[in-house]
This record gives structure tokens, C-alpha cells and sequence, in this order.
């Protein structure tokens, strides 16, 4: 690839190994509906800041490409979301209950780690709503199925447009 403005020639894209949603389309079509009942009753914001957080953990280009995109037109901020990757040195740019829902994503992300410690659900807990916790978890849950879609298949990232998928 080659821009017109820089004259700069970048990588070729990575092949897409798979098209796993028009192979097994019944399951796309579900995680479409999962992803859907599980964002329900959490602001957008939050929404996307855990997609990004998990995507970001997760390695997952073509997610982490879609989430930050429908971030902004959210209206996050770029600095938010720049500062998303050291969160924990840059607490100062969250509220207290978006750092509970970063680090429960991180906690369900990296179970490879161990489990989700007490304290850190305790913290999510106290922040959350139960039902609005139940909801958080189950957009953690999603969003680490799309990435192991996304990171499985290469994905290609830089293609979307927000709001594209829903």
C-alpha cells in the first residue's frame, strides 16, 4: 500500500485465513445477537473502552481496529483511548467505575493467569448495579469470543467504518 500524499509504501496486508462468518453463518448470526443482549443497559462509552481493553490483551487487530473507531464516534476521546493500554498509570483519565470494569476485563481476559481474584470482582460489585454487572461480564465474555474469532482467521484490520456491524 502505497499513500498518495507521503509516497510511503507499507506491509502488504496478511492474508484473511478463513471467513469463518460465511462458513458457519447460524453461528455469526448468534454472536451478532449475543453481542447485542449484552450491551444492553451499559453506556456506549464504557461499552467500547472494555472491547478495546480486551482486544488490546487479546492481540486482536481487527477488533481493536472496529472498537476504537466506534469509541470515537461515540464521542470517546483519542486521549482516553491512547491511555487505555497503561490505565493503571493513568487512572486519572477514569472514573472509578470504568477502572473496576477495566480491570474485571482483565481479570476474565487473562484467565490463563489464574482467576478472577476477589478483590477485583468486589471492586466491579461495588461500582455495578447487579444487573448491570451481569450485563458487563457478559460483554467481557463476547468480546473475547469475537477476538479469538478475529485472531484465529487474521482478521484484516483498517476496512471498517463505524457503526458498520451494528
Amino acid at each position: 500500500m502505497t499513500t498518495a500524499e507521503t509516497n510511503t509504501e507499507y506491509a502488504a496486508e496478511l492474508p484473511v485465513r478463513l471467513e469463518w462468518a460465511r462458513h458457519a453463518p447460524e453461528v455469526y448470526k448468534a454472536m451478532i445477537r449475543l453481542d447485542s443482549a449484552a450491551k444492553k443497559g451499559l453506556d456506549a462509552k464504557l461499552y467500547e473502552l472494555v472491547k478495546i481493553r480486551a482486544s488490546q490483551l487479546n492481540h486482536c487487530a481487527f477488533c481493536l481496529d472496529m472498537h476504537t473507531k466506534d469509541a470515537l464516534a461515540a464521542g470517546e476521546s483519542v486521549e482516553r483511548i491512547i491511555q487505555l493500554g497503561a490505565w493503571e498509570e493513568s487512572r486519572h483519565f477514569y472514573t472509578e467505575k470504568e477502572l473496576a470494569a477495566i480491570e474485571l476485563t482483565e481479570a476474565v481476559t487473562v484467565l490463563t493467569d489464574g482467576f478472577v481474584p476477589d478483590e477485583v470482582y468486589e471492586r466491579a460489585a461495588k461500582r455495578f448495579e447487579e444487573a448491570e454487572l451481569a450485563q458487563l461480564i457478559a460483554a467481557i465474555t463476547v468480546i473475547n469470543a469475537w477476538n479469538r474469532f478475529g485472531v484465529t482467521c487474521r482478521m484484516t484490520p483498517g476496512h471498517y467504518t463505524p457503526g458498520q456491524h451494528g
